[in-house]
């Protein structure tokens, strides 16, 4: 199993690429009302902030297969947001070659 130090960096590492990824567009597509971008980025310091403090406050400490779960399902939840993230940022890219 993972430790809580390599879990953090998982959570960072993703929450970054979805961030890069947001700013480059916004460098390429300056001339255009990007709201929808910007609210992306925000909802990725959200999540990252969600996640370090379900990390940080985890209970049961000594019950291996519950620890396994939990981290499971904050996996889950981690890959669920930043599928959906990349997902709008597809969308509005979409528009944007569009318009």
């Amino acid at each position: 199993m993972a430790t809580k130090r390599d879990v953090k960096k998982d959570i960072a590492f993703f929450t970054e690429e979805v961030v890069s990824d947001c700013l480059n567009f916004l460098v390429l597509h300056n001339e255009r009302d990007n709201t929808d971008v910007l609210s992306i980025i925000e909802n990725m310091e959200d999540l990252y902030e969600e996640m370090i403090s379900r990390v940080n406050h985890i209970d049961g400490k000594n019950n291996h297969k519950m620890i396994k779960s939990y981290f499971n399902s904050l996996y889950e939840d981690l890959l669920d947001a930043i599928e959906e993230a990349f997902s709008q940022l597809s969308e509005i890219a979409k528009k944007n070659v569009q318009a």
